[in-house]
């Protein structure tokens, strides 16, 4: 008798124990057939599968979105399984399919919870694993260093994995508040009708982070704001933000909606009027980044998507490192009203870490007066969401790949596209050469991203 497996790739790093074994706990705990699967951990560490779950259990306790129970933990590490081997050696890929066959596992999901740079080594690996090329397999993003290494890594893995049978994975596309983005649109009238350059001056698209690096340096000195956040998720988000409505909440017509926009994006021509480059004080004495490194820990773009609902409306993106405090938001400046001194209507889609709706619009304020003042409304989701304990990303993206529901993933033209705008930008400008503004922790970043917004007009929405 056949059973699927389960295979994380990576199964004694970061990733794993902070967000992939608690999301395959809470599946577990509240019965989700989706998890009735083996789930088989690859490592390099001397574990034993008890050593292995008595290290899991911590991680869960701290990390999972249902309350954690002794026997809800015994039930799920029962299906857990450690298997100790190099995986950058393709010699043991052999044992490993001898492994799957003694247990009589067939059918595959692989996740592979590692850096880009393994991602090919070890599907050349599971060329000696039956069965493997049908199964599925999670990317973790970024996709590749650059455009020619992201094209050059596809070919590898859709060389032998099915291309419908890849999921590459983006945990912001998995957020609660991301997804309502289109109920919020399509449903309300008083949003969708207006939801166009005729009446919205500017759209903010902010991503901050309250810490550094964290140990990341030998990636991240490499990468940057730019490679690591706008590239990889912001362009994302601003492609849902953004997008047509599609013929039908499919994921093919979805995925068609995403993709006008991002083709659409307007090439940037002058780099002082469109991109703000920053880096945090001490980030040179971070561990594995060079002494005199130019790479970026903050990036403002100011960018135009040309087509008719949005042209000359600027979408404004901002994303940083050890900045004052954690968020991600999605501001809509709506132009101003008739009125002179009736102020702008602002809608914010909060995303983390509250999750919920702000709006704000203008009323006349009570009594013998005609003064127009400004009122708020404030929904805040977490609460509703606590009390529906719904899945967090990363369980609900781990579902939707054992459902085969590909909606919330990024598909590889989405990747090229986005990999292809930040090269240009890379190709177009000496980046040894162009500013990079320094700026403290604990700020919003560098004082020249407020004045991009002020040259023409705005301001960022804080």
């Amino acid at each position: 008798m056949s059973e699927s497996a389960f295979t994380i790739f990576g199964g004694t790093g970061d990733l794993t124990f902070r967000k992939l074994l608690p999301a395959l706990y809470n599946m577990s705990a509240s019965n989700d057939s989706a998890a009735d699967r083996q789930i088989i951990i690859i490592g390099r560490r001397n574990y034993s599968t008890e050593t292995y779950c008595a290290k899991a259990r911590e991680w869960v306790k701290q990390f999972s979105r249902l309350p954690y129970t002794d026997e809800d933990f015994k039930v799920f590490s029962k299906r857990i399984s450690y298997y100790k081997m190099d995986f950058t050696d393709i010699a043991t890929y052999t044992s490993l399919n001898a492994y799957y066959q003694k247990r009589h596992l067939t059918e595959h999901i692989f996740y592979f919870a590692v850096a880009p740079r393994f991602f090919s080594i070890i599907a050349d690996g599971l060329t000696n694993v039956a069965n493997a090329c049908h199964g599925k397999v999670i990317l973790e993003k970024p996709f590749g260093e650059d455009l020619d290494s992201a094209k050059v890594l596809n070919i590898q893995l859709e060389t032998f994995f099915n291309a419908k049978n890849i999921f590459r994975i983006d945990h912001y596309l998995g957020k609660e508040m991301i997804r309502n983005i289109q109920t919020l649109r399509f449903s309300n009238p008083i949003f969708s009708n207006l939801w166009n350059s005729r009446y919205i001056e500017s759209v903010q698209i902010s991503a901050f982070e309250d810490i550094g690096i964290e140990g990341r340096g030998g990636y991240y000195d490499a990468s940057g704001a730019l490679r690591d956040m706008v590239q990889n998720h912001l362009f994302q988000i601003l492609s849902i933000v953004a997008m047509e409505w599609p013929e039908k909440f499919s994921t093919d017509a979805m995925h068609d909606a995403q993709i006008r926009v991002l083709r659409a994006l307007r090439p940037v021509i002058d780099v002082r009027e469109s991109l703000v480059l920053g880096q945090y004080e001490g980030y040179h004495q971070e561990k594995l980044v060079k002494p005199q490194s130019k790479t970026e820990t903050y990036a403002a773009l100011r960018l135009f998507i040309d087509n008719e609902r949005w042209w000359n409306t600027p979408f404004y993106i901002r994303t940083g490192k050890k900045l004052d405090r954690r968020e991600i938001k999605i501001a809509i400046i709506f132009r101003p009203a008739f009125l002179e001194k009736a102020a702008q209507n602002i809608l914010i889609i909060k995303i983390q870490p509250s999750e919920g709706v702000y709006l704000q619009f203008n009323i006349k304020k009570p009594g013998d007066t005609d003064e127009i003042i400004q009122a708020k409304m404030d929904f805040c989701q977490n609460n509703y969401v606590n009390k529906l304990n719904t899945p967090e990303a990363y369980e609900r993206l781990i579902k939707a790949c054992i459902n085969n529901n590909k909606s919330w993933f990024s598909q590889w033209d989405q990747i090229e596209l986005s990999w292809n705008y930040i090269d240009k930008l890379h190709e177009l400008y000496d980046w040894e050469k162009l500013p990079l503004f320094r700026y403290k922790a604990g700020t919003t970043g560098p004082q020249q991203a407020n004045e991009l917004l002020r040259r023409f007009g705005h301001k960022w929405i804080d």
